[in-house]
């Protein structure tokens, strides 16, 4: 059995909504890292004092060696967490940008009149999609308009933060000023892939909006098509 094609307004709106669901994904793969994250963390957990000891070890001024095994339980579970967890923002933040790039891109299209049927990205030299601009024009009547302008403000100056981190740090050693300067840059960046889905999100809601004609002059060619296939029709022989 032939499987209908999708009209290209579905399969790009479901381009989009796959991006989406890829950003949510880490999203909360990243929230549940941050979570076990916590319930390690060494300054908050009271570690138990029981200890054991360990033979065939080398001693220690002739006295067997012994350690705490909660403590090195939670030191390792720490480590092993704080790894995920920085794994997990990387893949977010990256997901989350190419969720907010890629409605952006589909806006734009639509609205030049293009008919993409996929959201179309570049590649890095590894052949990994790379996130394009996230520029939005053409809506400055849309009712959630301000609303994208100021996510997109969120956007630049997060990402700009990460960039001037990434330029102290270049230059180190840095002074005390830059120090903090960097403390707080870091912090702002690390807003990036937040920032970058909540845009994505009135990104996916525009896509929606250009979409709008499109799909009326879809129904209007079928309605149209439908009417004419009912005029071509025979008419049934009178008894």
């Amino acid at each position: 059995m032939s499987k209908t094609l999708q009209h290209w307004t579905d399969s790009l709106a479901d381009s989009v909504y796959a991006l989406y669901e890829t950003a949510n994904e880490y999203r909360n793969a990243y929230r549940a890292a941050q979570l076990q994250a916590t319930t390690v963390d060494l300054i908050h957990r009271m570690t138990h004092g029981g200890r054991i000891t360990l033979e065939g070890h080398p001693v220690v001024a002739d006295r067997p060696l012994t350690h705490t095994p909660h403590g090195q339980a939670l030191s390792t579970l720490s480590r092993l967490y704080g790894t995920v967890e920085a794994e997990m923002q990387s893949r977010y933040e990256e997901a989350a940008l190419l969720y907010a790039s890629g409605a952006a891109w589909a806006v734009r299209a639509v609205l030049r009149g293009e008919q993409p049927p996929h959201v179309v990205f570049q590649t890095t030299e590894h052949g990994d999609p790379a996130p394009s601009s996230l520029e939005i024009p053409g809506l400055e009547t849309w009712t959630d308009g301000p609303a994208l302008d100021a996510a997109y403000d969120t956007v630049v100056r997060c990402t700009q933060a990460a960039e001037y981190a990434e330029r102290l740090v270049d230059r180190e050693p840095i002074s005390d000023q830059e120090a903090a300067e960097l403390h707080r840059a870091h912090r702002e960046a690390d807003g990036i892939a937040d920032a970058a889905f909540a845009y994505g999100l009135l990104g996916q809601r525009a896509v929606s909006i250009a979409l709008i004609e499109p799909r009326r002059a879809r129904e209007s060619e079928l309605a149209q098509a439908h009417a004419a296939a009912q005029t071509d029709r025979p008419s049934e022989p009178s008894a």
